[in-house]
């Protein structure tokens, strides 16, 4: 049996975040940032804080994320 090592990329993320003004309801931190999540209903682009982690808000984004389809553009 081999053990696996994935050691945190140092390439920065595909998608960087951006910040956000204002302060966390939770913990009363100053840093919102607004970058896309993936989780079990697809694609949303949320403001989390980066202290507590709490989610400000999430709004639905593209049905696979950074992949753009041609056929996404068709309009029906």
């Amino acid at each position: 049996m081999s053990n696996f090592s994935f050691p945190r990329p140092k390439a920065p993320p595909v998608q960087a975040r951006e910040p956000v003004e204002g302060r966390c309801p939770e913990c009363n931190a100053e840093s919102l940032m607004r970058y896309p999540v993936l989780s079990e209903r697809g694609w949303f682009v949320a403001v989390k804080c980066q202290q507590c982690l709490h989610s400000v808000s999430r709004e639905k984004w593209t049905r696979l994320g950074h992949v753009r389809l041609m056929t996404d553009a068709i309009g029906g």
